[in-house]
């Protein structure tokens, strides 16, 4: 006869109720960031969690991306290291590879906040420099440009390097003149902040964006298979919009229409696609008259010549709207000629929108590289009110928390034909003991030891297909290895202080215990985005720092006083307006 065998669970559901809370990519928060500190070590797979190169230091590890996402009626936070969970890295100045970049990233220690409801005024606000959106996985997105220009005087750009400051008029294209520095995830940082200024390559093969990725070379490359799906969330811009990939509904108001790449409003001024070709650069683009106030340059103002060491599409510049040249966006089931608008928007349905919203898409060539103008446009088409914060100065309620305070997930149990593989979710540096039991009541330790190398677990139980009913359970200590946990919003548990699962877990008097609840299937659970109002064990003890990190799951604190009752004890957990869950004996206070 076959064993039944049990294990405790953390049942995660897909739910879109509120995308702006639900599309941040959580997966892999619970493990450390990673580099390439250069070509040998990534030839050889040697990822660093630790380095130190100009601006960026890391001398201890730190989690990768987003760590906790939480809102209020006005606004949605996250709190993120700025780091990617896919491997970062390497950079260097030159194709050839013999010149390092200056700067590794770092743990920029960030809040980033976005407007619940953007508003769409009459009048654009132009991009900045630095951070215009968020990506999902906390990585900074810049706009278009590099943060350098053509100084008239000197007749000649303005670097890095030669102390210029540039005209501001013919601005120079990122992915034009940076691209070189780009690691294969196509980011680079500025600073210590690690930045896309394209489409997240490597985060859209996290995110299953018709992508494939070898691993062995650590290269991205499009898909050559037809697209079948609508591009994901990527980023969220400073305006509360979305950003997705570059492949949406080919009628923008019609799910059902198919999937096709998304065409750019914008075209190089080659004399194609209806432009007049430019050989020498004194006249702006409609589009940049508009946003510089500039229709007419005088000689002080004129760009370089289109040569070989100011080729087409050096500065963004170089590009026209088409819209400024008679031709039609993209609105019905006809496909016109382009489809997104001068801020490199469109209104449609989206798999997360299906009532329609406005929403950046980030194009690309039919040979898979970036397309003008990448991101967001030069101007952002909502009230750009989000950026960076210094803290969080209002009441918000916490939807999800990760990184080090990520909720363990034990996965469900693979049998063979002898053994049981138990597999989990855990906390990179976390210590664990993985136990058995015939009767929930008596439990043996079968492995322990501290998650490395990533943040999945796993032990096996020899033999173990062969014993009567068996159940498994996890525990994590309460301390972490040591890591830079700057920005997170953590305190580390003294001694005696931990974690617990429940049903089936167990907790000792005079300690404070994180609890994670598997709520029960009956009554039917409420919506993902309902936080509890309150959750009491042992008819006494209330919980605190509640959230509810996905719709079968709950997650609260309780300082569990010397003097609490021993033995199995009731949680209940109350919904607003309803229901409540009463779950007997869910939990043993030793």
């Amino acid at each position: 006869m076959t064993p039944r065998l049990v294990s405790f669970l953390l049942l995660a559901t897909t739910v879109h109720a509120d995308p702006q809370l639900t599309s941040w990519f959580t997966t892999d928060s619970g493990q450390y960031a990673r580099l390439y500190q250069d070509s040998s070590a990534e030839s050889a797979g040697t990822k660093s969690i630790t380095w130190s190169r100009g601006s960026g230091t890391q001398s201890s590890p730190t989690y990768a991306g987003v760590s906790e996402i939480a809102y209020s009626a006005s606004w949605v936070y996250i709190r993120t290291t700025g780091l990617a969970s896919h491997v970062m890295g390497p950079w260097y100045l030159d194709s050839s590879k013999t010149q390092n970049f200056p700067n590794f990233p770092s743990n920029t220690a960030t809040i980033y906040r976005i407007p619940r409801t953007p508003v769409i005024p009459g009048t654009k606000t132009s991009t900045g420099l630095g951070a215009s959106g968020r990506a999902v996985n906390g990585v900074s997105i810049f706009d278009s440009r590099d943060a350098f220009s053509y100084v008239n005087a000197s007749g000649t750009d303005a670097t890095p390097t030669n102390g210029l400051t540039g005209d501001g008029i013919w601005n120079r294209d990122g992915w034009a003149n940076e691209g070189v520095t780009f690691d294969p995830a196509l980011a680079h940082q500025a600073g210590n902040n690690y930045h896309y200024h394209a489409h997240p390559i490597g985060l859209r093969y996290q995110l299953g964006d018709h992508v494939d990725y070898n691993a062995a070379t650590n290269r991205y490359v499009e898909s050559a298979a037809t697209p079948t799906k609508h591009s994901p969330i990527l980023a969220w811009a400073a305006d509360g919009l979305p950003i997705y990939g570059p492949y949406g509904y080919s009628d923008p108001t019609n799910a059902a229409s198919g999937v096709r790449r998304m065409i750019s409003g914008f075209i190089l001024r080659d004399g194609t696609h209806g432009t007049t070709a430019i050989t020498v650069r004194q006249v702006l683009p409609l589009w940049a008259q508009r946003i510089q106030s500039k229709t007419t340059l005088t000689s002080t103002q004129y760009g370089p010549s289109v040569n070989t060491n100011y080729a087409l599409g050096h500065y963004i510049e170089d590009f026209d709207y088409r819209g400024d040249l008679s031709q039609t966006q993209t609105t019905g089931s006809t496909v016109r000629d382009f489809d997104l608008n001068e801020q490199n928007v469109r209104y449609c349905v989206t798999p997360e929108y299906p009532s329609g919203t406005w929403a950046y898409f980030t194009p690309i060539n039919a040979d898979g590289t970036p397309q003008y103008p990448y991101t967001t446009g030069r101007q952002y088409y909502g009230s750009p009110t989000g950026g960076g914060v210094t803290s969080i100065t209002e009441t918000v309620t916490t939807s999800w928390r990760g990184g080090p305070n990520k909720t363990d997930v034990l996965n469900s149990p693979a049998v063979g034909a002898s053994d049981v593989t138990i597999t989990w979710s855990g906390i990179e540096g976390g210590s664990y003991t993985v136990q058995a039991s015939t009767n929930l009541s008596t439990w043996s330790d079968m492995a322990a030891g501290t998650l490395s190398g990533d943040d999945a677990g796993q032990t096996v139980d020899t033999g173990g297909a062969g014993n009567s009913p068996r159940f498994y359970r996890i525990s994590r200590a309460a301390t972490l290895a040591s890591f830079d946990s700057t920005g997170f919003n953590y305190t580390t548990n003294t001694a005696g202080n931990g974690t617990a699962n429940a049903p089936g877990g167990t907790v000792t008097r005079g300690t404070t215990v994180t609890v994670t609840i598997t709520l029960p299937t009956t009554p039917p659970q409420p919506p993902a985005n309902l936080i509890p109002t309150g959750v009491t064990l042992a008819g006494t003890i209330s919980g605190t720092s509640i959230s509810r990190p996905a719709q079968g799951t709950v997650i609260a604190t309780f300082v569990i006083p010397a003097n609490a009752s021993t033995g199995a004890q009731n949680i209940v957990v109350t919904f607003n307006p309803n229901p409540t869950y009463t779950m007997t004996g869910a939990l043993t206070i030793n």
